[in-house]
């Protein structure tokens, strides 16, 4: 009876959004950027956040034993100092990010990335700082920004849109209990957060809700500007994983510009 309830479930979530009669949310106020898009979400935070969870664990204990994790202290107390001004803002966007289990590692890597998974869990790779020479101010702007995928949910968002238009009847019938071949929950939270790319929307509102995350935060929000220039210049035939589906053009700058301008008297305020 379960299985034929999730079933029919299913089904009627396909047949709804092709109406278009599916509800959407925002899962952020606006803030200052205006940050309250409504989305569409299929999968639930507590799955996604289980997914992520077990994820996190995974990759955390591969860096263990590497023994890479968090291996320079002076490191790791710049990236969780930095990191804890920034989750301290985040009631801004959503209040309950506050009760979140936040946790915020560096793992020694020549990668050019950092992440932030569903429910606040945080790596960010030694080789973004040093290749890039990241004042304190540029670290915060590229916490902000992966934060930011947090708050808004981007990967649940993702994988609901994906679950509709990529692999419909397929994923839900699979929810439902149906088919052989299941989608992990680590195997989903390293797809829609690790692997597969934000849409250019979900890139500019994180630059948004990021740069005024670090405003709030007391870091100059002009730095935005200058790392995701830093991190443009960057675009080659190896372009790092951070940057492989970015949009590093001369809008996102501009963007980038407008928004400092924007939430700069943040900034002020977060400084008297």
């Amino acid at each position: 009876m379960k299985k034929t309830l999730l079933a029919l479930l299913a089904s009627s979530l396909i047949a709804f959004s092709t109406m278009g009669c599916l509800s959407t949310s925002s899962t952020t106020s606006a803030g200052s950027v205006g940050a309250d898009r409504q989305q569409l979400m299929l999968f639930s935070e507590e799955d996604m956040e289980t997914s992520a969870n077990e994820s996190y664990a995974q990759i955390i204990a591969e860096a263990k034993k590497a023994g890479t994790l968090n291996v320079n202290a002076a490191t790791t107390n710049r990236v969780q100092t930095i990191a804890k001004r920034l989750i301290a803002q985040t009631g801004s966007f959503r209040e309950d990010a506050l009760k979140w289990d936040w946790q915020v590692n560096v793992i020694t890597e020549d990668t050019v990335n950092a992440w932030c998974m569903a429910g606040g869990k945080i790596v960010v790779y030694t080789g973004i700082i040093e290749y890039l020479n990241l004042t304190d101010g540029e670290l915060a702007a590229v916490m902000g920004h992966e934060i930011s995928h947090a708050l808004r949910e981007h990967s649940r968002e993702q994988a609901s849109s994906s679950a509709l238009t990529s692999v419909g009847t397929s994923v839900l019938s699979q929810l439902a209990g149906f088919g052989t071949v299941g989608t992990t929950a680590v195997q989903l939270a390293a797809e829609y957060c690790l692997t597969l790319p934000f849409s250019r929307k979900h890139e500019t509102e994180a630059d948004n809700v990021g740069t005024e995350l670090m405003a709030r935060a007391g870091y100059d929000p002009n730095e935005a500007v200058s790392i995701w220039k830093k991190m443009s210049a960057l675009t080659t035939s190896s372009t790092p994983e951070i940057l492989s589906t970015h949009p590093s053009n001369e809008s996102r700058i501009k963007n980038l510009t407008e928004i400092a301008k924007k939430v700069y008297p943040l900034y002020e305020a977060a400084n008297k």
